[in-house]
Order: C-alpha cells, then structure tokens, then sequence
C-alpha cells in the first residue's frame, strides 16, 4: 500500500475515495444533530466578529453514527494498515465545522501532548463532507513525526500553555510556512477522501475564506500499543472530568474506546466488531 509508505515516512498521507455516499450522509446527518444539541464541550471557537467555528468531540455514544462509521466502515482497517498495528481501537471523533467567511485559523499544535494516552501506532483521519480546496485544508509539516519530540500544548484563543506542569515539553517551534513551503503537505479534498496523520505530525488549519461551508470530522485510531497516560496538566478530551478510569501504564479501557479491527493469521481482519 503506497499511502502506507508515505504515512510512515512523512506522517501524512491523503486517501482517494475511501468513505462512500452512504458513510459520508451517516457523518453528515450526525454532525448536523451534534451541531444542534451540542455536548458539555461543545462551543464556537472564533473570536467575536471572525465568523463560526464549532467543534466538539467524544460524542459517540449520543450519536452512534459516528462509531458506526469508524467501525463498519473502511477506516479501522486502514488504521491498521497505516500504523502496522494488529489491534486497532477507536479514541474518538472531533467534529470541525468553519462557516464561510470565518477569519479564524487553527494554530500549528502536535496532538499527542493533548491526550492522556502514550503510543506510536496512532493515526487520525480527516473527513471532509464538503469539497476543500488547498488552501482551506489543514497543513501538514512532513516529517515532523519522526522525532516523537513533545512540543508545548497551548490553548489556541490565547496561545497560552495548558493547565498544570508543561515543564517537560519543548517550546513550540516557529514554523516560517514560505521558508518550508517544500515540507508542507496540503491537499484538493473531494467528499469520500480522507487525510491521515500521526498524532505526532504538526498541522494547523487556516481560515475558510470561501463561499462554502467546511465540514470535517476527524476519526481517531490507537494500535494495541496505546497506554493510559496521567498527564500533570490539563488533557483535551477531558476523559477524566467525563468518568474514564484507567491504569496509569495499562491498556485503554474497551469500553470507552472500542476495538474495532484486528489483523487475522493470514494478514486479513479476524474482526471488525
């Protein structure tokens, strides 16, 4: 699998065509009841007068589509596909929704500094429901991945470093976009494409100054690597504040984070519960 190849080593790569109509109108229509009965962390992340930006995440269980999806559909699979993993567990889904005309962008941020989980097998798939261009995709910094370097989690409003001890991260490094322009990966998305990325790979998202809605939902996989990990500051998702309780060093929990593929004798899948 060639994508395969360039994940491993640029820790983004884009897929063609993986989800058909009928997963991306089960996405849509939970992303729309989402957006209309938001959750405990659900909220519009743009300043005043920069347009919409909603988010929110681990809403599974109220919208079962999204888990569905990550389960029935293509994506576990090529999650192991992606990671070499022989276990694959859904982590969550985040939904990102930019009205047109929003001003705000995304700031370049790592996400596993984020999460209360350690692991190399991970891989998040960015599914837009709409078409975007490149200029409003997320950008990718290729090869930022391999050094498993923890940079410093901040708070996009204020750029300000999450709550609690940091002190083990290093200082966000400044990323010149022209200066790099042949280390950055951004991509012409249709509906049915997705854009994998290690939970390791820099990214940010810019602006959406088009005419049109941006519609994503991110679905995020672990391998069977992937460890509780109590972090000294604050996590996002709040796992803990929503109930989770796990073994420092254990495996995660199935029940809040499905497993949802393994690799069978013959290199196929032995399940896709």
């Amino acid at each position: 699998m060639r994508e395969a190849e360039v994940f491993r080593e640029e820790g983004v790569a884009v897929l063609r065509g993986v989800l058909d109509a009928g997963w991306l109108d089960r996405l849509a229509e939970a992303v729309a009841a989402n957006m209309a009965a938001p959750g405990p962390y659900g909220r519009d992340h743009a300043e005043d007068g920069q347009g919409s930006y909603f988010g929110d995440y681990v809403n599974w269980r109220r919208f079962p589509a999204y888990l569905e999806v990550g389960r029935e559909g293509p994506l576990g699979r090529l999650a192991g596909a992606l990671t070499g993993a022989e276990r694959v567990q859904f982590f969550h889904e985040h939904v990102l929704v930019k009205e047109p005309g929003t001003s705000q962008p995304t700031p370049w941020h790592q996400d596993m500094p984020y999460y209360c989980m350690s692991g190399a097998m991970t891989v998040s798939f960015w599914v837009p429901l709409d078409p975007v261009r490149a200029e409003v995709c997320p950008h990718f910094l290729a090869g930022s991945h391999r050094s498993r370097t923890a940079w410093l989690p901040r708070r996009f409003r204020t750029m300000a470093a999450l709550e609690g001890d940091t002190s083990e991260y290093e200082p966000f490094p400044e990323i010149d976009e022209a200066a790099q322009a042949a280390d950055i990966r951004a991509f012409d998305l249709e509906p049915g494409d997705a854009v994998a990325f290690d939970f390791h790979t820099l990214h940010n998202a810019p602006p959406n100054r088009a005419a049109t809605r941006r519609r994503a939902v991110s679905l995020r996989y672990v391998g069977e690597d992937a460890r509780y990990m109590e972090r000294p500051h604050a996590v996002s998702p709040p796992f803990p504040e929503l109930g989770l309780r796990a073994e420092p060093g254990g495996p995660l929990p199935e029940d809040w984070f499905p497993v949802v593929w393994e690799r069978g004798p013959t290199g196929g899948s032995s399940r896709q519960a």
